[in-house]
């Protein structure tokens, strides 16, 4: 006799195994649903609150302090409980990295508020090009411990692949970015979170300004499609880290809508800032994140109900 579909010709037992059987081979075999862009696309968002003692500065519970070998190198946003977004050029190999969440001081005290964490692996865009030619410039952190959610520390929401930001929406850059201090040309890192407030700009704007004073021919576009700006019109200020956030509340939803790759200058106003457009890599983040797993709200649920069925299995 041939053998048949999970081996029902040969599987010695009564119907009831048989059954159970072919059961738990397909729900093995399933391929992964949707169910996980669902949950992160109504995971709660943070938002930026004013702490008592400080009436100008907002505390931003997403904002990442990224560290190689103890030493701040770029920024980052925490998107979920291990996960941290920041842009693939801040990282070295063979270099030990951990985040700090929790402070707006560079350098914290130690506070039931801030937590520091090493990081477990870091994953880099496999299109990112590297420093010659920026391109996918985004990174995708995995912590080796979960964080404790509080109010201090929050992850921000990813947008959805299909969102379309428009041009002139307010949005918000936050980092300890370099200035110039009064008594010298040197740049240092300011010792407290500073914050600006931004407004997207067009591509095509800001591929114009930044082929000014540029030996690249206009034909070849260094602001691509991946990529988006932001500029701020009022003051004179380089607040932005490498890797940092750019947020924007859409319908009083927080998203991330970029992390910052790369500026012109600091010294104009209107010099834009250019960063990873999270759009563009929403399925990429999400896939990372659910890698090798079963779809969120299904997992434990279905792990049970596997034991479960092959508990039956076992003693009938």
């Amino acid at each position: 006799m041939a053998p048949s579909l999970c081996g029902l010709g040969s599987y010695p037992g009564s119907l009831r195994h048989w059954v159970l059987t072919c059961f738990v081979t397909l729900l093995l075999l399933l391929p992964p649903s949707n169910l996980g862009d669902e949950r992160n696309d109504q995971a709660v968002c943070g938002k930026p609150w004013w702490p008592d003692n400080l009436e100008e500065i907002r505390h931003w519970p997403w904002e990442v302090s990224l560290r190689m070998e103890n030493k701040h190198v770029c920024g980052g946003a925490l998107i979920d409980l291990i996960w941290v977004i920041s842009a693939a050029h801040c990282f070295q190999s063979n270099k030990e990295y951990s985040v700090i969440l929790g402070s707006s001081k560079l350098q914290p005290s130690s506070s039931s508020g801030t937590l520091k964490i090493p990081v477990g692996d870091i994953i880099v865009h496999p299109n990112y090009w590297g420093w010659n030619f920026i391109r996918s410039d985004i990174a995708l952190v995995r912590l080796k411990t979960p964080v404790t959610f509080s109010k201090y520390v929050q992850p921000i929401c990813l947008p959805k692949h299909n969102f379309s930001l428009k041009v002139g929406t307010q949005c918000w850059v936050t980092g300890w970015g370099k200035i110039k201090q009064y008594s010298s040309d040197n740049l240092t890192l300011t010792p407290e979170l500073q914050e600006a407030e931004v407004f997207i700009m067009d591509n095509k704007k800001c591929d114009h300004i930044f082929h000014q004073n540029s030996l690249y021919p206009r034909v070849i576009h260094l602001i691509r499609r991946n990529m988006i700006c932001a500029a701020n019109y009022g003051e004179s200020l380089c607040y932005g880290d490498p890797g940092g956030p750019l947020a924007c509340e859409i319908d009083g939803r927080w998203i991330l809508a970029g992390v910052l790759s790369w500026e012109k200058a600091c010294v104009k106003p209107q010099n834009p800032g250019v960063y990873t457009r999270l759009t563009k890599y929403t399925r990429w983040i999400k896939e990372q994140m659910n890698h090798g797993a079963l779809p969120g709200p299904c997992r434990a649920s279905c792990l049970l109900f596997l034991s479960w069925l092959l508990q039956l299995l076992v003693d009938p």
